[in-house]
């Protein structure tokens, strides 16, 4: 481990208040946690849905809900557009569509589509990630405000992170690949406020999935957090704590191994970080290692922590004891199809888990493992979900779902 300097982390309970879910997993924290409890437990793609509406194509990304207003990132591949959606959530109807044409090439994975970041809002603008083609901000009826163009981006598998809101200030990550940096713009003129480039990382004894493979796949995926007025961010080989009003780092804390997917999580004083394909996971605690463990579970999914326990996602899901790393328990869930690329959402004592069957499986959060209920929309996704005023928002490949209890006979515009 390194230390720049020492500082006692202090952290609030991390929720997101009701009605809103301004932002992926929720809130700038990334906790992935709604203080609502009155959430539905049970649904199909005929019962308690109170409206669906199909989409373009394909996305991975996660609504976010502000007021009435409903938005996702939404690739229209035909016309080389990258574009955000805006949705009414009383009834689904669309209410505007705006995005940018790019037409250069950019790699990206068969299963990760461009605009694969999900949006951020502040209930005055909504800030989108859209790879190579920039970032763009709009007004909340659709006027663009400003835009940026931060250079191409270029990796095997595309490009995930969202961007997050603090203050004034939206942090970005403008990666995996090279010319990659996290930077903090002005959310009011999209101007470059502070910028860390990322290091040449040396990955040397991989520790992963693709230990003995000089040419193995190198970046990070994840979507920074801001907890105890740090700005936590899990690069490959590390993760690293800044001030997010300055950039200055507080903090770094070794052990990641080369490729992560997952964002940083944090709770009890501890934050968690996981890699990808067979990666470690690291425990900090103020500033120090708490525990490491080499060739971890941990995938793509990110995870939430409550009572002192972590539960992420596995085959599908597991559960640590957050002091000591130890499995407490690693399940399947029976009438389940398919693994999950989606994060955990968690509502009071209830843990909903997306797979990428479209089955959404609940589980509850306790030492002991307990399937509460397990829901099919028939529809394949990577999406997470959004929870908002009782409702849960929900994008498979080919439809935006509002799932809310005691409807039935939904409309499909």
């Amino acid at each position: 481990m390194k230390t720049t300097f020492l500082i006692l982390l202090t952290f609030l309970a991390a929720s997101v208040h009701a009605a809103n879910w301004p932002a992926w997993r929720g809130d700038a924290a990334g906790s992935g946690i709604t203080t609502e409890t009155n959430l539905p437990l049970k649904w199909s793609d005929t019962e308690n849905i109170r409206w669906r509406v199909p989409l373009p194509e394909r996305g991975n990304s996660t609504p976010v809900v502000w007021g009435d207003r409903v938005f996702i990132t939404q690739a229209v591949t035909p016309e080389k557009r990258r574009t955000v959606m805006c949705f009414h959530r009383a009834d689904g109807r669309l209410l505007w569509q705006q995005g940018v044409v790019y037409d250069k090439p950019e790699r990206s994975h068969k299963t990760n589509p461009y605009c694969s970041a999900s949006a951020v809002t502040d209930g005055e603008r909504v800030i989108a990630s859209f790879g190579s083609a920039g970032v763009v901000c709009y007004d909340m009826n659709g006027r663009e405000l400003w835009r940026r163009d931060l250079g191409p981006l270029d990796n095997i598998w595309g490009n995930a992170s969202s961007p997050v809101l603090h203050g004034n200030l939206c942090i970005h990550y403008h990666g995996p690949g090279e010319n990659t940096f996290l930077a903090a713009l002005d959310k009011t003129t999209g101007k470059t406020v502070w910028k860390f480039d990322e290091p040449v990382w040396n990955t040397a004894g991989r520790t992963d999935g693709f230990e003995g493979k000089t040419n193995g796949v190198v970046g990070t995926w994840s979507t920074p957090i801001i907890v105890g007025g740090e700005l936590i961010m899990s690069f490959p080989m590390e993760i690293i704590a800044f001030d997010p009003s300055t950039g200055k780092i507080r903090w770094r804390c070794e052990g990641l191994n080369p490729l992560v997917y997952t964002s940083p999580i944090a709770g009890d004083g501890v934050i968690v970080a996981m890699g990808g394909f067979r990666g470690n996971t690291v425990a900090v605690k103020a500033t120090k290692q708490l525990w490491h463990q080499v060739r971890a579970k941990g995938g793509i999914g990110s995870g939430v922590i409550k009572d002192g326990r972590i539960y992420f996602p596995t085959s599908p899901i597991a559960c640590l004891d957050l002091a000591t790393g130890n499995t407490l328990w690693d399940e399947k869930i029976p009438g389940a199809k398919g693994s999950s690329w989606s994060s955990v959402l968690l509502s009071g004592d209830r843990l909903y888990l997306p797979l990428q069957s479209g089955d959404v499986v609940v589980v509850k959060a306790s030492p002991k493992f307990e399937v509460l209920a397990v829901n099919s929309l028939k529809e394949k996704s990577n999406s997470s979900l959004a929870a908002s005023n009782g409702e849960l928002f929900f994008r498979t490949e080919q439809t935006l779902w509002c799932i809310s209890a005691g409807k039935s006979s939904p409309p499909t515009r």
